[in-house]
């Protein structure tokens, strides 16, 4: 036995309940969006320590973040949801979500 190789994913085995928890994600984004006024949505991409994820800030500020199987399908979303869509790093998030984050205790 090698090193290293008690650390690689012998094959066939996956991690259980991606596509399930994805399903879940999707159904809370869409729950989410449905419950508050004058949502936005901003797509993150996958870095080498996360996947995708997509953000979606209220009028109010309130927030939510799920991770997303890619940007792709978070676009996708936007567009169902009828939602403006932005990209993380290009558009900064708004004020008004480090306001909220602010005021319930959330902030840095």
């Amino acid at each position: 036995m090698g090193l290293f190789d008690r650390f690689r994913r012998r094959s066939g085995a996956r991690r259980g309940g991606g596509a399930a928890r994805s399903s879940a994600s999707l159904d809370h984004l869409r729950s989410w969006a449905a419950d508050r006024e004058g949502v936005e949505a901003w797509l993150e991409p996958a870095t080498t320590i996360g996947p995708a994820s997509i953000l979606l800030v209220a009028h109010d500020g309130e927030w939510t973040r799920r991770s997303i199987p890619d940007t792709k399908q978070g676009r996708a979303l936007a567009k169902e949801l009828k939602l403006p869509v932005y990209q993380a790093g290009v558009v900064p998030y708004p004020q008004r979500m480090r306001d909220w984050n602010n005021r319930h205790g959330k902030g840095a």
